[in-house]
């Protein structure tokens, strides 16, 4: 489909998304087909997080439909959310359990947790429901030989094999296994099939250029890697193996250029660095040799066998101390590598310790005349380094399966290939790769000004607020909102000159209401109310000082208003923050702030009394423990808020978070799989970090 047409479709799929609850629900109840109908086509074209809302309406409304759960897991395995993925699997495998894709999907699952029984057991159910699924025998024979049960792997593959003789793909996963076997003759035959029935795939003659440059057949192994390359290969791979070949056979000039283009291709990669080094040091290039052995280094520091080749340089450079830190970290992880302790003896004798020198002579001597006892008895824990270049084994033609879901199971189209495309909205596509700030979500407050939150399900609404705001009282009605808008120039005069008009009517009820004589036309609940209309002017014009002010008058009218007292009440709390994180970033914080906050955990407290169903002020409250660093208390408050409405999305956010940050990461990860499941797509990138 032209991308054009697919924009298209996604802004209708926005139009429809963003009606109200009340006409979507309405919607759903005629017609949950419908519904999960788009949510398909929401997840073909990759809107992950907008298809998740789509199946979540169908799952509230039917329940015991098994196909919304198993397509919300697919839609979830793309945000790389395996935990609330396996959930939703379990749920639809319980609705149906006789159908073969929920225990392809579970498999997977399992599979990317690095759980290979079950992953095979659940691949072997498929098989058992649907046994000629070409899918399902691969994924089968990948777990095997990722358990190094080879033989029974190939079986899985040759089976296909039978029936599709000429298959690149089979032939390539075949070679594969036969690689991880070791068994290269295998591979290269697979391979050589590879290519023989599709030869324009680039990856096909660079998995055949590695395993003939495995075997040494370096003349073979430079024209397939040229070939991967001509093709137009963008595996950083290909080029430090066809280095390699080069450097192998003295072409120094050539292997330079395509380590060069390897660094450009990969500049995270260590491998490419190590082996320009390498390059650099037989050339004599001492100190651009180290300068890649650093940068190596600095990207593999686990890898300890390159610190030999920099200690090596090092020594070139006469940096005795800096080669000794290198020797020492490698014989204390390989302590029968003699030449460590030779050279470390040499490093020693320029810095003029004799002494030292002579015991790191001893050691060597003593671990070379005893090498054949010291072999017998400790020969599983004997290791050497790996002080050569180093070929680049992964290829990129390990694919990225999560396609498949997508693909298959939402349109039954064949398997998707080509690169994740860009996408202008932020939702969509794979939206945990886009970093996120490890943050809390941040208090929710009333104001005349509420930003759309358009894919999350919280519910911003309570209904003494909706109560308040038909009485007409306010100039505006109040709406919950996490989101304040920022206030034009022109919105700021217009809330400047309500307050000098509410001004003159506050001074002449309190003339009034002083005078014990004088009859206020005024009830308390509109007393109390044209305080509070102008508190809120106040705040938004960030005078929060005159805004608490107002906030305390109107609290001693609306005394009988359980309702209105707790409105108030509440946003006393919020505008008490406000001016605290505003004293805060000023430097102006007194002495005397604890005790302000102590009287907004009081308001937020006092809220709930009169309002137990009130879950902003339970949110809002857990959010200023985890400012004080209460996390036990914060993560009780957001449970709290979290049993006022099932599906508040931030309560789900934060409480993730402070559990994470507490090291109770398994339930923090599934409290941030709910919120992401809820709408905070955020919440995927960070399970993929966490995780």
């Amino acid at each position: 489909m032209e991308r054009g047409k697919r924009h298209s479709v996604w802004r209708r799929l926005s139009i429809i998304f963003v009606f109200s609850i009340h006409c979507f629900v309405c919607f759903a109840q005629l017609n949950t087909d419908r519904i999960t109908s788009i949510g398909r086509n929401a997840l073909y074209f990759e809107d992950y997080v907008l298809s998740i809302q789509y199946f979540n309406q169908v799952i509230k409304l039917k329940p015991y439909l098994a196909e919304p759960y198993l397509l919300r897991a697919i839609a979830k395995i793309q945000l790389s959310d395996y935990s609330g993925a396996l959930r939703d699997c379990n749920s639809s495998i319980e609705c149906n359990p006789f159908q073969p894709g929920a225990y392809y999907t579970r498999g997977y699952i399992y599979r990317q947790l690095g759980d290979l029984d079950l992953a095979e057991a659940d691949f072997s159910k498929a098989l058992d429901l649907s046994p000629e699924n070409k899918t399902y025998l691969t994924l089968r024979a990948d777990v095997r030989a990722q358990k190094k049960q080879y033989a029974t792997a190939l079986e899985d593959i040759d089976y296909l094999l039978r029936r599709e003789p000429n298959s690149p793909s089979l032939n390539f996963e075949k070679g594969v296994i036969c690689m991880h076997s070791k068994d290269t003759v295998c591979a290269l035959n697979s391979f050589l099939s590879t290519v023989k029935y599709d030869s324009q795939n680039p990856g096909n003659w660079s998995a055949l250029g590695l395993v003939q440059l495995m075997q040494n057949n370096y003349d073979e192994a430079l024209v397939s890697l040229t070939k991967s390359i001509n093709l137009g290969s963008k595996w950083a791979g290909d080029y430090i193996n066809r280095g390699i070949i080069f450097y192998q056979t003295h072409n120094y000039r050539s292997a330079l250029a395509d380590l060069d283009k390897a660094v450009t291709i990969d500049p995270h990669d260590a491998q490419p660095y190590y082996n320009r080094g390498m390059l650099r040091a037989e050339l004599g290039d001492y100190n651009r040799a180290l300068e890649d052995f650093n940068k190596a280094i600095n990207r593999a520091p686990e890898q300890v066998d390159m610190r030999y080749q920099r200690a090596m340089v090092l020594m070139q450079l006469r940096q005795w101390k800096q080669a000794l830190e290198d020797l020492d970290e490698l014989i204390a992880m390989y302590p029968y590598f003699l030449p460590s302790y030779y050279l470390a003896a040499q490093a020693k004798t320029a810095l003029g310790d004799s002494k030292k020198a002579y015991q790191y002579h001893k050691k060597a001597y003593d671990l070379e005349q005893n090498k054949d006892s010291i072999m017998a008895s400790m020969r599983d824990s004997l290791r050497s380094p790996e002080i050569d270049v180093q070929i680049a084994k992964a290829t990129h033609q390990s694919k990225d399966r999560r396609k498949e879901f997508s693909a298959r199971t939402a349109q039954n189209q064949a398997e998707q290939t080509e690169p994740e495309s860009e996408y202008s909205s932020e939702t969509r596509g794979s939206v945990q790769k886009r970093y996120t700030d490890v943050i809390n979500e941040p208090n929710i407050v009333l104001s005349y000004y509420a930003q759309g939150q358009t894919l999350r399900r919280t519910n911003y609404f309570h209904y003494i607020v909706d109560e308040y705001n038909r009485l007409g009282l306010l100039p505006s009605p109040l709406r919950f909102t996490l989101q304040e808008t920022t206030l034009t120039a022109e919105m700021v005069n217009k809330h400047f000159e309500t307050i000098s008009r509410l001004s003159p009517q506050i001074d002449v009820f309190e003339k009034q209401y002083s005078n014990i004589n004088a009859l206020t036309k005024l009830t308390p609940i509109q007393a109390a109310s044209l305080y509070f209309a102008r508190a809120i002017e106040f705040a938004l014009v960030q005078d929060y000082s005159s805004a608490l002010d107002d906030c305390t008058k109107a609290l001693r009218m609306s005394t009988y208003d359980v309702h209105l007292t707790a409105i108030i009440t509440f946003c006393r709390a919020n505008w008490r923050f406000k001016l605290l994180e505003y004293q805060r970033s000023t430097g102006e914080l007194s002495a005397e702030a604890h005790m302000d906050f102590d009287i907004m955990l009081r308001d937020y407290d006092y809220v709930v009394k009169l309002q137990p169903d009130f879950g902003f002020a339970y949110y809002n409250k857990a959010n200023m423990l985890c400012a004080q660093k209460n996390y036990d208390a914060a993560i009780e408050h957001y449970t709290k808020a979290i049993s006022c409405d099932n599906d508040f999305a931030e309560a789900y956010f934060n409480r993730g978070l402070t559990r994470i940050y507490i090291d109770q990461v398994e339930e923090g990860i599934a409290d941030l799989s709910k919120a992401g499941e809820l709408g905070i797509y955020q919440a995927y990138n960070l399970i993929t970090r966490f995780k």
